[in-house]
């Protein structure tokens, strides 16, 4: 099958939607599929305004329909509502093809804490946005709920993975030469440093130990200038952030508006026990049933939950780390696709045997 993936979300942007898509595509391209990125490097770009380090394509719909034109793919996923996303979007209703789309980030609750804009007029918009999709992604069951309260319709479960080999297990925490002798309990942060994420509800938590943070983002000077004790550690690579996952006691994950929260799969695949808030993402993941997470503690104090956190074994974040793979992720993607000429998905299509369905998946 011929893929096309439109995202305003790829390298060298870092961020949990770009570590999806980047192992999204190499489970498929694995499977024997082709699919092919159309991403903002391909296009004249510009900031995007207040995200440092995010550039977004300016005025990309003649080339962008020229790329689609040329793949002919036999399924086109939208995975963001960027401007590729929106050109990618209007290319498909003027050919009157079928589409996915994904929901990954909750822009609604982003531009409220930014700009003070309403939440009914955020999703108001990407409910727009979604409309003309076949089938909406969405990762865990509590967006999804949510979603559909709020007339989104066509929506689909897909959940995503770790990478257990990058990822390694360790029965304790280890010392990581870089950060030298910390001071124990070591608590971890990783993501952007923006105001989505909340993450000064994590610096000014009164616990013993040492705080670190690995991230970038516009809020970046004002909180290292507030918090001179805390260990920051910008940007790293992939394989030097496993080590420091597995050089902390406690992840903690102070975001409210996760839709997933990659992230906590990392920490949890290295041992390291995560403590959040029981909020979309870290229900998902925690897999909380009966008032018990897996792998972690989940309390609206996050200071309770960090202290209870403190009991969980390393080796019970591990296996519930282990209920997550990318090469699941990627079968349960393939299965929401559709076909550009049909309204079903790719998997019913290959259960009816349709003839035509066939001849586009296959040529």
């Amino acid at each position: 099958m011929k893929i096309a993936l439109v995202t305003d979300a790829w390298q060298p942007q870092v961020n949990g939607v770009v570590t999806t898509l980047l192992e999204l595509v190499r489970e498929i391209e694995n499977m024997g599929h082709q699919i092919d990125v159309i991403h903002p490097g391909l296009f004249k770009t510009r900031p995007c305004p207040g995200y440092a380090g995010i550039d977004l394509a300016v005025r990309p719909a003649r080339i962008l329909h020229q790329k689609l034109d040329a793949l002919a793919p036999d399924a086109i996923h939208i995975a963001t509502e960027g401007p590729l996303g929106w050109a990618a979007r209007a290319y498909c209703i003027k050919k009157k093809l079928s589409f996915t789309t994904a929901f990954h980030t909750k822009f609604p609750e982003i531009l409220n804490a930014a700009l003070k804009l309403p939440l009914a007029w955020g999703y108001a918009w990407l409910r727009q946005f979604h409309k003309p999709s076949s089938g909406v992604m969405v990762p865990t069951q509590g967006v999804l709920r949510m979603l559909d309260k709020r007339g989104f319709r066509n929506l689909r479960s897909w959940t995503h993975g770790v990478d257990m080999t990058l990822f390694v297990y360790h029965e304790q925490a280890k010392t990581h030469p870089s950060l030298g002798t910390l001071a124990r309990p070591v608590s971890l942060f990783v993501g952007r440093l923006s105001r989505e994420k909340n993450i000064e509800a994590f610096l000014q938590l009164d616990i013993p130990g040492t705080k670190v943070v690995c991230g970038v983002g516009p809020l970046e000077t004002s909180l290292i200038a507030r918090y001179p004790q805390v260990r920051w550690l910008g940007n790293l690579p992939r394989d030097e952030l496993a080590r420091i996952y597995a050089a902390a006691d406690l992840f903690v994950l102070p975001s409210k508006a996760e839709t997933f929260g990659l992230v906590m799969l990392e920490a949890m695949a290295c041992g390291t026990p995560v403590v959040a808030y029981p909020v979309d993402g870290p229900l998902e993941v925690l897999g909380q049933s009966s008032g018990a997470a897996k792998g972690g503690v989940l309390h609206d104090n996050l200071l309770i939950a960090w202290y209870r956190a403190l009991a969980v074994p390393r080796h019970e974040a591990r296996t519930r780390a282990l209920d997550f793979s990318w090469a699941q992720a990627a079968r349960l993607f393939l299965g929401n696709l559709v076909p550009v000429r049909s309204a079903v998905s790719v998997e019913q299509g290959l259960q009816q045997a349709a003839t035509v369905t066939r001849v586009s998946l296959n040529r």
